[in-house]
């Protein structure tokens, strides 16, 4: 069987204050390129073909639900994509390998039990929504009661956050641009969390009503100029701010080079995004020419939203 996955923007995380009792929550959407894809079918071992970035955590996500489930899989790679650059490789490589299980052996989870089984959405809800439905997604977070600490998905053991709102995204252009640099994961991205949470609740109501009252809007009456304003708004905010914060100026910087337009970095970086309805050239130019002259190599897409989930 074959199965391909969307990439994601992640564009904040919510609620990293906690007052109201729930942590988390977050919004992003799906994107066309780049993308995971997977020919999978039935093995008596655990077999990972094809060239690709991520062979070790394919190959982890496979021995674990081997051993789990008592069967084996061969899994030929045919595309996939950067770790730790801000597009949630890790999320879609993980529920690819387990919907192959799932499929392949008829086992009957649903794509939110998939997830839990190989910890995906302890802390955002978005890389699992948009491998299940696409487009633009919004989740509630958790309860505390479920996860008492701010901490990152890779840390964390809740359940995926609920999904509570779904837009198609509009038919606009989104540029990419990766330069050659890793975001915060693992340790450091812990330390994140721990340094800069609680965030400040004046912060986080104004991020709410942008959200709310401006970016979901801007979605449903396909505003790019009010969809602009709030993304640039949004990086100013809570702890989208502090992981923009930690590339020092470089990021905020980046943003300048393309100022006036939709602009944000996606998760904890480094990639930017732009979303445009004309000039998406420019833009790309724009960009790789910023970070050439910062003495860094950048990978550029030109891509769009993608409004359905993983195909197979």
């Amino acid at each position: 069987m074959r199965i391909r996955t969307p990439s994601r923007i992640h564009v904040t995380l919510i609620d990293l204050n906690g007052s109201l009792g729930r942590i988390d929550g977050g919004v992003g959407f799906a994107l066309e390129n780049p993308y995971v894809e997977i020919v999978a079918k039935e093995s008596d071992e655990v077999v990972v073909k094809g060239r690709c970035h991520n062979a070790d955590r394919f190959r982890r996500v496979a021995s674990y639900l081997a051993s789990r489930f008592g069967r084996g899989i061969e899994i030929e790679v045919k595309s996939d994509y950067k770790a730790h650059v801000g597009l949630g490789s890790g999320t879609q490589i993980s529920l690819a390998v387990a919907k192959a299980f799932n499929d392949i052996y008829d086992l009957g989870f649903s794509v939110r039990e998939l997830a839990h089984l190989v910890g995906r959405g302890g802390t955002s809800g978005i890389g699992v929504a948009v491998f299940e439905f696409g487009g633009f997604v919004v989740d509630g977070g958790h309860s505390r009661k479920e996860k008492p600490e701010f901490l990152p998905s890779s840390a964390s053991k809740a359940k995926p956050a609920p999904l509570i709102a779904r837009l198609d995204f509009p038919d606009w252009k989104v540029v990419l641009a990766i330069p050659e640099l890793r975001g915060f994961y693992g340790v450091k991205e812990v330390n994140l969390f721990k340094e800069v949470c609680p965030i400040p609740l004046d912060e986080v109501r104004e991020l709410c009503h942008v959200i709310l009252m401006k970016l979901l809007p801007a979605i449903a009456e396909e505003d790019l100029d009010e969809f602009g304003y709030a993304i640039r708004r949004i990086q100013k905010l809570g702890f989208k701010r502090a992981e923009i914060d930690r590339y020092g100026t470089l990021i905020w910087r980046a943003f300048e080079a393309v100022e006036g337009y939709a602009v944000g970095m996606s998760s904890t970086g480094p990639a930017v995004y732009v979303v445009t309805d004309s000039n998406a050239k420019d833009v790309e130019r724009s960009l790789k020419s910023f970070f050439k002259e910062e003495g860094l190599s950048c990978e550029t897409v030109i891509t769009k939203a993608r409004n359905s989930g993983a195909q197979s």
